[in-house]
């Protein structure tokens, strides 16, 4: 008893140490909505920046040998200058993202759903956009918030929690001579469990940073609340696939509401509108 007790608490202190050695690295500097919470990184960006660029190809080779990549090319070069128009405002929150190698594409579908993979990798399903109607200032609002998770690099934090998280478990079976099997099932369980939506801290910081992102490139920024009044509207009843990675509710579209007077100075100071 005694020396299963050891290995229990050596484990975990070898498990606090290494998060402990972890660095906290605020990757967002600048912009005007104050974005500054530090994060546990312990993959680099370049491996997380790798490994969704290969994810991505294989999206994209999929997607076109279905025959449903950019298919409506009116509605692709639609999505690629909303896209690109917030592009040109990442640098007001990270500088080194004029670098990133940039891709939208559109996946022509009826699922209703978006992302921006780490390095800038943009997919706009066509459900989305024309089941609720988006205008551009919309499909801005949905746009920028996505971007806003790759400039904050929350697929590189939540890649670098499960790595802990296996690192750990890993650790601690081996200490308690726990055989392949139990270790390979609770390594499964480890992954559904982190194979999850963003944290609603997560969600909140793409809020306002998409927030920023589309006044600054000159779209009503009162468009994002449009937006997720919408989705909110037809995930009543309906399996809307965006709602299960992105929770909307009262509060959230109260939290945008609150921000925009923030940001209206930046829209009013824009070039280029609507």
């Amino acid at each position: 008893m005694m020396r299963n007790r050891w290995k229990r608490w050596l484990g975990g202190a070898l498990l606090a140490a290494g998060l402990a050695a972890c660095a906290q690295v605020a990757t967002t500097s600048g912009g005007a909505v104050g974005v500054n919470r530090g994060q546990s990184m312990l993959l680099s960006s370049q491996e997380v920046e790798q490994m969704s660029a290969q994810a991505y190809a294989q999206q994209l080779q999929q997607a076109r040998a279905a025959g449903k990549l950019n298919v409506d090319p009116p509605l692709t070069a639609r999505v690629r200058r909303v896209s690109q128009r917030l592009i040109a405002q990442t640098p007001a929150f990270r500088p080194d993202a004029r670098a990133w190698r940039w891709e939208v594409n559109v996946l022509s579908t009826d699922d209703m759903n978006a992302y921006a993979m780490a390095g800038g990798k943009i997919m706009v399903y066509t459900g989305l956009i024309q089941q609720l109607k988006l205008s551009d200032a919309e499909l801005a609002a949905v746009i920028g918030h996505e971007i806003s998770h790759a400039l904050r690099e929350h697929t590189r934090e939540n890649m670098s929690q499960a790595y802990v998280q296996q690192a750990g478990l890993s650790l601690l079976g081996a200490l308690a001579g726990l055989n392949a099997d139990q270790m390979k099932l609770a390594s499964l369980v480890t992954d559904v469990t982190l194979n999850k939506p963003h944290s609603r801290t997560m969600e909140s910081e793409a809020d306002i940073m998409g927030l920023e992102l589309m006044a600054r490139a000159g779209y009503d920024p009162n468009a994002a609340v449009n937006v997720w009044q919408k989705m909110q509207a037809a995930g009543n009843g309906n399996d809307l696939e965006f709602l299960s990675t992105h929770p909307s509710g009262p509060t959230r579209i109260r939290d945008l509401q609150a921000r925009i007077p923030q940001v209206w100075p930046l829209y009013q100071a824009a070039p280029r509108k609507g």
